[in-house]
């Protein structure tokens, strides 16, 4: 017995909902799943780290470059601006 197409991409359909009800819940969305860190615990941390706020204004070419260099860079804009900055002070 033959079917038709709309019977064939139902199925299909069918087949594939089934399969991704059994394959269970990913790890990252799951119980593995770790909460997003708040911000009273991100400063507690820092604090702990040693790790200060600083804010400063700069002028846009330099920022946007910073930026550029910041998703190469391993430790982020922090790490960046850490030793960017660290170089210089030991120059003077």
């Amino acid at each position: 017995m033959t079917q038709k197409k709309f019977d064939l991409a139902k199925n299909l359909a069918l087949k594939i909902n089934n399969q991704m009800k059994a394959g269970g819940v990913p790890g990252r969305f799951g119980q593995e799943a770790t909460a997003p860190v708040d911000k009273r615990e991100q400063r507690r941390r820092d604090a702990a780290a040693g790790l200060v706020p600083f804010a400063c204004k700069l002028p846009s070419e330099l920022a946007q470059q910073l930026n550029e260099r910041a998703v190469a860079h391993e430790g982020g804009m922090t790490g960046l601006l850490v030793e960017l900055l660290g170089k210089a002070l030991k120059k003077k």
